[in-house]
C-alpha cells in the first residue's frame, strides 16, 4: 500500500492545510481508498469541520482561491498551486427522498461516515498526525479483500439515494473479487424499480462508467440476472451478454481503450433506430447518439477504409470491433481519413455545366475513388475523366 503522506505532499496541498488550521481537515473518499492500493487519485477530496464560510475566509487569507461550488450543501471548491481540491464541512442527512438529500452541518466525524455509501469510501486520513487511517466501519478489511458493502443497512442507504444501486455494481466492478456481496445484491434487486424516480442523464452517467471499465461483463451478467436493469432499459436483455464479452476482447486485441458508448451499443439489438431512442430516453449528447446508432448497424463491407471514409475512424472501429475484427481496426491505425480530391468548383472549370449533374458527377468519382482505393495522381484523375464522359448532361462547351 502506498503511503498516505504523498497526498499532503503534493503541489499546494502544505500551503492549503496550513490555512485551514491542524486538526481541521481529513482526506476522505476515493483519495484515500486509491492512494492505499496504489492507484492513482482523480479526485481529491477533504473533509472538514470548519463550515464553508470560515473555510474561505482562511484560503483565501492565504491568497488561495476559492469557488463556492456547492455551498448549500457545504462543498468549496479550492485552487492552489494548480491542485484541485473539493472541500465539504461535515454533514449529516435531515431527509432523503432518494434522489437529493437535505444535509445540516455538523462537527461529528463519524455522523459524516455514516452518510457515506460503502465502507471503503467512508475512510479517513487526518494528515496533522500521520496515523493510521480512520476507519468507522471495517472499510480497511474491505479494501484488503476486495470486497465492496454498503455503510450499515443497504436498503436504507438506497432509500436515501436511488443511484447508489449503479454506484455499487460500478464500485464491484472496479473493487470487488468474486461474487457480490449478498445483502447488497438482495437489497439491489428488490429496489431496482427506485431507477425509474432517477432523471435518465444520472442512470446514463453511472451506466456508462460502469460499462467503460476494463473488465465490466462479469458484474453486467449479475445485473442482468437480477432485473436491475429492466426498468429502465428493457432493451438489454441476458442475450446481449456474449455481444459484450466478444467486445471487450476485441478492445483488448485490438490495443482500443474501453468505451462506454461503444459497449452500451453491444448490448443493445443491432437496430440502428432500437438504439436511437434509447440514446435518446437516456439524453445523451445528439454526437452520442449519432454514434451509438451507427453502432448498432451491422453492415460492414469488404474494406475497412471504405467504412472509415463513410462513418469517420471512430465509427468504423465501433463497428468493427462489435463484429470481432480487432485486425482491421488495427490496420486502420495511423490511417487519416482523406477527402476527396476535387469539388464541384473544379468540375465547373474542366467544362461540366453548372447545375444537378456537378453532384451527381462528384458522387460517381467519389464512389469509384473509394472502391480504388483512394488513388492519388493520374489514376484519380482517370476516374475523373471517365465520370466526366459518363456525365448524365453533355459537358458545357467553353
Amino acid at each position: 500500500m502506498t503511503d498516505l503522506a504523498t497526498l499532503a505532499r503534493r503541489p499546494g496541498l502544505p500551503e492549503l492545510l496550513a490555512a485551514l488550521g491542524q486538526g481541521t481537515a481529513r482526506f476522505v473518499g476515493g483519495a484515500v481508498r486509491d492512494t492505499l492500493l496504489g492507484l492513482p487519485v482523480q479526485d481529491l477530496d477533504l473533509a472538514t469541520s470548519l463550515s464553508p464560510y470560515e473555510v474561505m475566509r482562511r484560503l483565501g487569507a492565504a491568497d488561495i482561491r476559492t469557488v463556492p461550488t456547492g455551498i448549500a450543501h457545504g462543498t468549496v471548491t479550492a485552487i492552489s498551486r494548480g491542485q484541485v481540491a473539493e472541500i465539504t464541512t461535515l454533514r449529516s442527512d435531515v431527509t432523503t427522498d432518494g434522489r437529493r438529500a437535505t444535509v445540516a452541518f455538523t462537527d461529528d466525524w463519524k455522523a459524516d461516515a455514516e452518510r457515506r455509501d460503502f465502507t471503503i469510501n467512508a475512510l479517513y486520513w487526518d494528515p496533522a498526525d500521520g496515523a493510521a487511517p480512520i476507519d468507522y466501519f471495517g472499510g480497511l478489511d474491505d479494501l484488503a479483500a476486495a470486497h465492496v458493502r454498503f455503510i450499515g443497512e443497504p436498503l436504507q442507504r438506497i432509500a436515501e439515494d436511488h443511484l447508489r444501486i449503479l454506484r455499487f455494481f460500478r464500485f464491484h466492478a472496479r473493487f470487488g473479487r468474486g461474487a457480490p456481496d449478498p445483502a447488497a445484491l438482495a437489497a439491489c434487486t428488490a429496489r431496482a424499480n427506485d431507477l425509474m424516480a432517477l432523471s435518465r442523464e444520472r442512470i446514463a452517467d453511472e451506466l456508462l462508467k460502469l460499462l467503460a471499465l476494463p473488465a465490466p461483463a462479469a458484474t453486467v451478467a449479475v445485473m442482468l440476472e437480477a432485473g436491475i436493469l429492466r426498468p429502465v432499459l428493457p432493451e438489454i436483455e441476458s442475450a446481449a451478454l456474449p455481444r459484450l464479452e466478444r467486445l471487450v476482447a476485441a478492445e483488448a486485441a485490438a490495443g482500443t481503450a474501453p468505451d462506454g458508448l461503444r459497449r452500451l451499443a453491444a448490448l443493445l439489438p443491432p437496430d440502428p433506430a432500437l438504439a436511437e431512442r434509447v440514446a435518446a430516453r437516456l439524453k445523451i449528447s445528439n454526437k452520442a447518439r449519432a454514434r451509438i446508432a451507427a453502432a448498432a448497424d451491422p453492415a460492414l463491407g469488404a474494406n475497412p477504409r471504405a467504412l472509415a471514409y463513410a462513418l469517420g475512424s471512430e465509427g468504423a472501429a465501433d463497428r468493427l470491433l462489435l463484429a470481432d475484427r480487432p485486425g482491421d481496426v488495427r490496420a486502420l491505425a495511423g490511417w487519416t481519413v482523406p477527402r476527396l480530391p476535387i469539388g464541384g468548383g473544379e468540375l465547373i472549370r474542366r467544362g461540366l455545366a453548372p447545375g444537378p449533374v456537378v453532384a451527381a458527377t462528384l458522387r460517381a468519382i467519389e464512389r469509384q475513388w473509394v472502391a480504388a482505393g483512394f488513388p492519388e495522381g493520374e489514376p484519380f484523375e482517370a476516374i475523373v475523366g471517365q465520370a466526366m464522359a459518363d456525365a448524365p448532361v453533355a459537358p458545357a462547351r467553353g
